[in-house]
């Protein structure tokens, strides 16, 4: 194995990692921006206000996104065995 292959799969792994958290991290932002512009219109400044609720929206995205994410790892898994494999 050389330089070349450890950058392509580094590069491979670095896609793996923002395709898998993307859409729970969209999810947190989109619903954090949605709470600090509630809070704002309010002027309600309660701390579990912030939490609360983006916890559950992140737990809820996780039951929807965890096939895509553990398909996705799956795929990157074959295809680092595969290049193991090849390696002998």
């Amino acid at each position: 194995m050389n330089g070349a292959d450890v950058l392509d799969i580094a590069q491979e792994g670095i896609w793996v990692l923002i395709k898998v958290s993307g859409p729970v991290m969209l999810v947190a932002l989109s619903v954090g921006l949605v709470i600090a512009l509630f809070q704002a219109l309010t002027q309600i400044q309660e701390m579990t206000l912030t939490f609360v609720p983006k916890i559950i929206a992140i737990f809820v995205s996780l039951f929807i996104f965890l096939p895509f994410m553990g398909e996705t790892l799956s795929d990157f898994m074959g295809l680092i065995a595969e290049r193991i494999v090849n390696l002998g």
